[in-house]
């Protein structure tokens, strides 16, 4: 195993682009990781923490799929963009977030070589405040620096940034 809890294999994991090489990334328990459910028809449940064997996740993010291996792209140019959000059970101090960001389609897999998983693994996120915390970007593990910030995840060196546009 290349990541267990919150931290990365040294042997497997020297460097980011030997850890690409060395390692794969596999599905995510959706409901038992992240607290992602779809209830009903229609919708997407999200919770905000979820406890698992790691000790518990903060925070969940999903995206749209056009395909099994395409994110959805929106050209929004004199278009309008509708959604319902039910925040009645959003606990007080919380906030929703909905916006998009300027990700690949394919999640990297076409521009970075050693990208090996795009979108359908979830690869390529990005956003405007550079998260750190992405175990992998443009193709190479994110191990310089690393440190753990919990029993499941952690922030290494780099950050992945582009530019976001803010919905709800």
């Amino acid at each position: 195993n290349c990541y267990t809890g919150n931290t990365w294999n040294a042997t497997a994991c020297p460097d980011g682009k030997t850890c690409a090489s060395n390692c794969a990334l596999d599905g995510a328990e959706y409901e038992k990781t992240y607290g992602i459910t779809t209830p009903s028809s229609g919708a997407l449940k999200l919770n905000f923490v979820t406890k698992n064997d790691n000790g518990a996740n903060v925070g969940s993010r999903v995206y749209l799929m056009a395909s099994d291996d395409k994110y959805r792209l929106f050209n929004l140019l004199n278009k309008e963009f509708t959604m319902d959000v039910d925040v009645s059970k959003l606990p007080c101090g919380l906030n929703g977030a909905v916006y998009f960001s300027e990700m690949d389609e394919d999640g990297g897999l076409s521009r970075f070589e050693g990208n090996k998983a795009g979108a359908k693994y979830g690869t390529g996120y990005c956003d405007s405040q550079c998260p750190q915390d992405i175990k992998f970007i443009n193709g190479e593990a994110n191990v310089d620096g690393w440190g753990g910030t919990d029993g499941s995840s952690g922030a290494g060196k780099y950050g992945t940034c582009c530019a976001e546009m803010d919905i709800w």
